[in-house]
């Protein structure tokens, strides 16, 4: 190659450098002036984000500047205060069911909830739960940015705590400010609580649609009862899915009407269940395999069956429990706050009671308490069906059907064990508790309460004594005092009193007590009264007293004459243990030992032959040491019978709610047995299910004070030797604090009855008119004249003052008169006529003697028999004195004297043998004149 060649390429290579530099130089300038602006823009951008952060900062703090700092007390006291369904228990733990809620809640703790529950609610709600602090930021922009788009669908950005924040603490909103305010508490509240913890407040809260019952339910546990009828830690994968698909739209997926009914299609439940177990699958919490299982698996078929309320079958009793539960945790609450009833005038008092007790209300059904009672379910149960034989009860009476009330409580504990409310237990209709609400007057079962029992505590009667059944009348009005026969059975002892449930003396028994220690008594009783009870009536039934107020009394007599208060709640509980209330017994010293025993044993005698409730024992199907009382009211409006063992008092009420009167017979029953068959099916049933409660194998002690002594029927004092000889000595129990101190007045004595009255006969005193009887000094009992209310082994009792006399010799008797065989005449009128004597004479004889001695001036006619006779009376008084003939009276075919002397005269010539004949007809006439005198004087002897 040529130099110039050479050269020239130099050149080229030259040139094709310098042009590389320059391409280098431009590149290099580009770069740079690229470099520079990416720095600019970065500075840009970087003063643009931190204006638009500080904006964004800015715009946040203001939104949230109102929300007050809340420490971590009250974030998790706001957390966990979240309602939770109270639930009741019968007697010995033995579930019974939830209370009536809005809501259905129970909580659970995590590590009683299924693991696969934990899973599905992480990866469907929040898939960064454990990586989080709270919030997401990126999906707080996403559902701003679709806020703010307004987009059709908007995938959400609350996290699980978020969620729990909203639930718990905030409102459900929807604007800038609560959502903040969520984010700003969401945050805070990671710091104070683990991921655990608050795992387990969500799904203790989250709602999840409606139960199986078709009530709301909300948290894990209620879902997985209500729902699948298993509990939370037994729930299955696709079980848990199902149930971490309903809190995003709870009604929309739930599968349950509000009926309880399962919805005519499911499938948006079913999609939603789809839909988390494909997370639960791309999580890597499960595996292909368990998610087809899943998808396959019949849930439908899972489904449990709807559980009815307690109100449906235990509606009485539910109620019950709510009424007597509320005022113990309203009390809790004012004594919590402190709350000094006392210092209140009464208009506040009573704002402030009604206050705390709708508080106490709701807090019942929606504070998960666990309220224990005393009521034994497989009785209360039994005692509901013995009330269902229709054919005990009368008919409706203007639509409206008898009713029927009893209650049942252990006599040491006071704790009610079985009631009765009414035929129709379960009813939502029914809302009157006949057993513990309803107050009606209760007859004669306030006799042993009111009168026997508080009259023996101060001697003034024992069961032996006599107190007089004779007319009476009130002392307030003077109104007569009516036994329910309307008749009186005189002098008899309050132990035949009672038994016979005798109105009378039952109120001179209330009346020897002071009225303020009869007051006493009945509160000490429980007995409701008002400022001016009891009235003289009061012992007759006229206190109105609930079934339990009455039951609860006579347990006093079964349990040695000391009254335990009467409940039905044993104690009540929070859902953590804590307690609330437990129940305190409260025992009341009412009768002695003695006064106690003495009434028990008198109304033993109420369930004997005899007594008004004769029936029981016959219709029990065992037998125990019962003592009881029937009680009957105005009209018949109610009817009671309550008794008593050493174990258990039974109280049974029926009757009418608007007072109509009860059906003198139902199917062949008077009121007072057929109510007794009730109280007997009643305690059956009982016994059926506990027989050792209601028949215990001892019999009430007789304590030392109580002994036994003769006495004298007639007066119950000790017998005296007259009251022997009369045989009307018996035995009876005594408190030996009041033993008779000494024999009776009785003498045996003749004597005369004059115009009703008996009076000692005097010396002259014909014996043919007199009668032996007993004497008393003094107005026996201080009733006036009792002899027609004697026994009838009793011929009279004799007045302290002997039979009048005037001196004067009767004057002839008047009205005489012969009527076939009837003898008659008129009454004397002389004060001191003491009896009549009848003379007769034979057929055509004027030769008249003494034929019979009629006693007592008002008896005026007497049987003579029939035959040929003639007539005649005097009166003879009480000094013997006797009286001129009466007027003669003759029978219909009497013969005279004149005819019979001419007939004689007629029959002079009969020949010797008829003479003869007529001797022997002599002689047999003497004998036979002979017997007619005979039987007269037996005559004489029996009259």
């Amino acid at each position: 190659m040529s130099m110039f060649s050479r050269v020239k390429e130099r050149i080229h290579v030259l040139y094709k450098k310098l042009d590389d530099i320059q391409l280098f130089r431009r590149i290099g300038i580009t770069y740079q002036v690229f470099w520079n602006l990416f720095l600019l823009f970065i500075v840009f951008g970087t003063m643009s984000l931190f204006f638009v952060g500080g904006t964004a900062a800015g715009y946040f703090a203001s939104l949230v500047k109102d929300e007050p700092l809340q420490n971590a007390e009250e974030m998790t006291t706001k957390i966990h205060n979240y309602e939770e369904t109270s639930q009741v228990f019968f007697a010995g733990d033995t579930y019974m069911g939830e209370l009536p809620s809005d809501l259905e809640r129970h909580e659970v703790a995590l590590d009683d909830i299924s693991d696969y529950v934990k899973q599905a609610i992480i990866a469907t709600e929040d898939e960064y739960f454990y990586e989080h602090e709270g919030v997401v930021p990126k999906a707080i922009m996403r559902a701003t940015y679709q806020e703010l788009a307004n987009a059709s669908t908007q995938t959400g950005g609350s996290t699980l705590t978020q969620q729990l924040i909203k639930q718990q603490i905030l409102t459900s909103e929807v604007s800038f400010d609560r959502k903040a305010t969520e984010i700003l508490l969401a945050m805070r509240l990671e710091h104070f609580m683990s991921k655990e913890d608050i795992l387990e407040a969500y799904l203790n809260v989250v709602p999840f649609g409606r139960n199986a019952s078709g009530n709301q339910i909300a948290g894990v546990q209620s879902a997985a009862i209500g729902i699948f009828g298993v509990d939370a830690k037994d729930l299955n994968l696709a079980q848990s899915a199902f149930i971490a698909g309903l809190p995003q739209s709870p009604f929309g997926y739930t599968p349950f009407l509000s009926d309880g009914a399962v919805k005519e299609s499911i499938d948006p439940a079913l999609n939603r269940m789809s839909t988390v177990l494909n997370r639960m699958e791309s999580e890597g919490y499960i595996s292909d395999e368990e998610l087809q299982d899943s998808l396959d698996y019949d849930i439908q078929g899972d489904f449990t069956d709807r559980t009815p309320p307690i109100t449906e079958k235990y509606h009485y009793l539910t109620n019950e429990i709510l009424r007597r539960a509320t005022p113990v945790i309203a009390q809790a609450k004012m004594e919590e706050d402190g709350v000094n009833l006392d210092e209140m005038s009464d208009a506040k008092r009573a704002e402030t009671l009604e206050s705390y007790a709708a508080a106490a209300s709701y807090d019942l059904s929606n504070s998960g308490y666990r309220i224990h009672t005393t009521i034994n379910q497989d009785i209360y149960d039994e005692m509901q069906s013995a009330v269902k034989n229709d054919n005990l009860f009368g008919p409706e009476k203007k639509g409206e059907q008898e009713e029927v009330g009893a209650v049942l409580q252990d006599n040491k504990t006071g704790a009610i064990i079985g009631f009765v409310g009414g035929r129709e237990e379960g009813s939502p209709d029914k809302q009157f508790n006949h057993a513990t609400q309803a107050n009606r007057p209760t007859g004669s079962t306030m006799k042993p309460l009111l009168g026997y029992a508080p009259a023996m505590e101060i001697g003034a009667v024992q069961p032996g004594l006599v107190v007089p059944d004779t007319p009476m009348n009130y002392k307030s009005n003077g109104k007569p005092i009516n036994n329910f026969d309307r008749s009186h059975k005189g002098l008899q002892s309050v132990r035949k009193s009672l038994a016979q449930s005798r109105n009378v003396p039952a109120v001179r028994a209330a009346n020897t007590v002071a009225h303020e220690s009869a007051r006493e008594t009945l509160q000490k009783l429980g007995i409701p009264i008002n400022s001016e009870q009891p009235h003289e009536s009061s012992v007759l039934g006229t206190i109105d007293m609930s079934v339990e107020e009455n039951t609860n009394a006579y347990s006093t007599f079964g349990n040695g004459g000391k009254r335990v208060e009467s409940y039905m709640i044993e104690r009540i509980e929070k859902v953590d243990g804590e307690v609330v209330f437990e129940h305190e017994a409260k025992e009341t010293d009412v009768f002695t030992p003695e006064t106690n025993f003495l009434t028990i044993d008198m109304m033993r005698d109420v369930l004997k032959t005899g007594g008004t409730a004769s029936s029981v024992p016959g219709n029990l199907n065992f037998s125990a040491d019962w003592a009881g009382k029937t009680g009957t009211t105005q009209d018949t409006q109610d009817s009671w019978f309550v008794a008593t063992n050493p174990n258990v008092t039974l109280g049974v009420w029926i009757g009418y709610d608007s007072n109509h009167s009860i059906e003198t017979t139902v199917n062949g029953l008077r009121y007072g047995p057929r109510n007794q068959k009730i109280w007997s099916d009643i305690a059956n049933a009982a016994y059926s299910v506990d027989s050792e409660l209601m028949a215990p194998s001892e019999s009430f002690n007789q304590p030392e004070g109580v002994v036994s002594r003769k006495i004298c029927s007639l007066t119950g004092a000790a017998p005296s030797k007259a009251c022997e000889e009369a045989d009307l000595v018996t035995t009876d129990l005594f408190n030996k604090k009041f033993l008779p101190d000494s024999s009776d007045d009785l003498k045996s004595e003749r004597y005369v009855t004059i115009n009703g009255k008996n009076y000692k006969a005097r010396s002259e005193t014909p014996d043919e008119f007199t009668q032996r009887g007993l004497s008393l000094s003094g107005d026996l009992f201080g009733v006036g004249n009792i002899s027609s209310y004697l026994p009838d082994s009793v011929d009279g009792i004799v007045a302290d003052e002997e039979a009048p006399e005037n001196g004067n010799t009767p004057g002839k008797v008047s009205g005489v008169s012969l009527n076939g065989d009837s003898l008659s005449w008129s009454k004397h009128d002389a004060s001191d006529i003491v009896g009549y004597r009848i003379y007769r004479a034979d057929d055509g004889s004027d030769d008249f003697k003494s034929v019979q001695a009629v006693r007592g001036n008002e008896s005026t006619d007497f049987n003579v028999g029939s035959g040929k006779h003639a007539f005649y009376v005097t009166a003879v008084d009480s000094i013997g004195n006797e009286s001129s003939a009466s007027d003669i009276v003759e029978a219909d075919d009497w013969t005279s004297r004149e005819d019979a002397e001419q007939e004689q005269n007629d029959d002079s010539d009969n020949e010797s043998e008829e003479n003869e004949d007529e001797t022997e007809n002599d002689d047999s006439s003497d004998e036979n004149n002979e017997d007619d005198e005979n039987s007269e004087e037996d005559s004489n002897e029996d009259e």
